[in-house]
């Protein structure tokens, strides 16, 4: 069953508004992580994925600059950081952003631009570089997309089928297959 998700309405009162939304992500992840508990999922599902350990799992080759890019948020799955107090969805999980997270959701609800996030893209998966509160901003606010400046990364193994942390031991073995053979 899907739930439909409602967007709340402006009360008028941008401060009110974006505690609101804070508090709402917050729910959200906290309803997430209890609901995977309960269907027995690994921990692992709801974390965000490392950069290194992508990298060094897939085997780095190069990079090279893309530019500005428009990029879904729903390819973001993980961090160049570890620990940066979001979940994969970049719901926070805990109230350490709160102060961070509200005042620059404030500064988006009255107008301001942002600049644009810094990302890796490898394949089709996007790190944050730069910009986690953005992206849960955006991710909480119901935004399909977000700008970006985009580094390509080149891997030795297709990144094809990775959707968490243990399906890296596998590419970890086809690298270093690879590598001893070359």
């Amino acid at each position: 069953m899907v739930i439909p998700r409602i967007v709340p309405r402006d009360t008028g009162f941008p401060r009110a508004d974006v505690e609101n939304d804070f508090l709402r992500a917050r729910r959200r992840q906290v309803l997430s992580r209890l609901a995977a508990k309960l269907r027995l999922e690994p921990d692992e599902v709801n974390l965000l994925l490392r950069f290194d350990e992508v990298c060094d799992a897939l085997g780095l080759i190069g990079q090279r600059d893309l530019g500005l890019r428009t990029i879904k948020l729903s390819s973001i799955v993980g961090s160049v950081e570890a620990g940066r107090g979001f979940d994969r969805r970049f719901r926070p999980t805990s109230n350490l952003v709160r102060a961070r997270w509200e005042r620059l959701a404030l500064a988006q609800r009255r107008g301001e631009s942002f600049p644009p996030i810094d990302v890796y893209r490898i394949a089709d998966m996007h790190f944050v570089r730069d910009g986690h509160h953005r992206v849960s901003i955006a991710m909480a606010t119901g935004q399909k997309t977000i700008e970006a400046h985009v580094v390509e990364i080149k891997t030795v193994v297709s990144p094809a089928g990775i959707r968490g942390r243990g399906d890296l031991l596998t590419r970890r073995e086809r690298v270093s297959a690879t590598r001893t053979t070359n």
